[in-house]
């Protein structure tokens, strides 16, 4: 299978110690759960009819959807839309925005790119500004406004890691994302393209080295009161191997925490990726689940809209939004970074009262319904 050779003996060392470890935790575990979006309804075959059809489809049934569950908090689902910056159209962000401005999520910055150079990768991610703080994304309420962003890349090339100029030809993007504003990169893992990190199942910083591709292959693991590490911030979700699901009877699927149509996130899914126990190091009682979607795609909008979505949350709060034993978080991709800043940084209880711990909310969004040290629960 494609990529095994990059992380497959990762994956079986840390699987081993993960089982010799088992970390002990201090009262519950709180399943920190984001769900990132790489939301693209132009394709390259779309009509507009298409592409508004597919937007419908998210402000017609997310919101019925998301207000029929909430977390520990009292939060909703939140859904974080990474919309591509080459794709700009201002109707469609205008509609993800009146979700957000519902309280429903957030908007990031997603981009395909390649043949780039430095220089006319700045100018794209620029130019992105210039639009989506037109909608009241990037850019957060306060004073003073921050530009913000966190990312997804396209082509699953972070960092030129395809090795292939096209998909993105900037060896030095991690440095370029941090100088412009990106707080931390989420688009990892992409197995089984080759662009897959030999780290994996982890919350890291990766330094660039501007004259190599894939710099985030490797990095320093996130950990309380490791302050001033330098790099950027690589937020990575599940990455395992499904024995459930097997090709011709014998090999495991991979699965990599995207959500799709024909792999939906069931319960066996949701429990592998919560027993990968990803956490800052020295935290293990905060669990962070970073899954992924395509959620502007046809065929994958009944594992995000339909039943199996429905079943998905219903699932999460069954297992794990009461008793003693587990707390439930709804979060967006800027609400895990605080959190884990915030975990960095020492702070100890409930996560979900750190969701605005560094960066506030955008402003196309209403402050965070969780106030410091309580919630308001249902």
């Amino acid at each position: 299978m494609r990529s095994l050779d990059i992380w497959l003996l990762p994956y079986i060392r840390d699987q081993v110690w993960r089982r010799i470890r088992k970390s002990v935790t201090r009262g519950p575990q709180h399943i920190i759960f984001c769900l990132v979006d790489h939301f693209e309804p132009v394709s390259a075959d779309s009509t507009v009819e298409d592409e508004r059809r597919r937007v419908r489809a998210w402000t017609d049934g997310y919101p019925l959807l998301a207000r029929r569950h909430w977390d520990s908090d009292g939060v909703v689902p939140q859904h974080t839309w990474f919309y591509p910056a080459e794709a700009y159209r201002a109707e469609y962000l205008d509609a993800l925005s009146e979700m957000c401005r519902q309280g429903l999520g957030e908007i990031e910055l997603h981009l395909h790119h390649g043949h780039d150079t430095p220089e006319s990768m700045r100018a794209r991610i620029e130019e992105a500004f210039q639009n989506f703080n037109k909608h009241g994304a990037l850019i957060t309420r306060g004073e003073p406004r921050l530009r913000a962003y966190g990312f997804i890349h396209g082509n699953m090339a972070l960092d030129n890691s395809m090795g292939d100029p096209r998909w993105c030809g900037v060896n030095n993007e991690l440095e370029i994302l941090q100088e412009t504003g990106c707080y931390a990169d989420f688009s990892m893992p992409t197995a089984p393209a080759r662009s897959q990190t030999r780290k994996i199942n982890a919350i890291y910083y990766a330094v660039d080295n501007p004259h190599a591709p894939k710099s985030h292959n490797t990095g320093t693991d996130v950990e309380v009161g490791e302050k001033g590490l330098q790099g950027l911030l690589i937020v990575q979700g599940p990455l395992a191997l499904d024995w459930r699901h097997r090709k011709w009877g014998l090999a495991p699927h991979i699965d990599n925490g995207e959500i799709m149509g024909h792999y939906p996130a069931s319960p066996d899914r949701i429990m592998r990726w919560v027993k990968l126990d990803i956490h800052v190091i020295a935290r293990p009682e905060w669990v962070i689940v970073k899954v992924s979607c395509h959620g502007a795609e046809d065929r994958h909008m009944p594992a995000l809209l339909g039943a199996a979505a429905d079943n998905m949350y219903t699932y999460l709060e069954t297992q794990f939004r009461g008793g003693h034993d587990y707390r439930l978080h709804y979060v967006t991709a800027r609400e895990l970074y605080n959190i884990i800043k915030a975990a960095e940084a020492g702070l100890e209880g409930d996560p979900g009262w750190y969701r605005d711990f560094l960066i506030p909310p955008y402003l196309n969004r209403p402050p965070s319904v969780v106030e410091h040290r309580g919630g308001h629960g249902r």
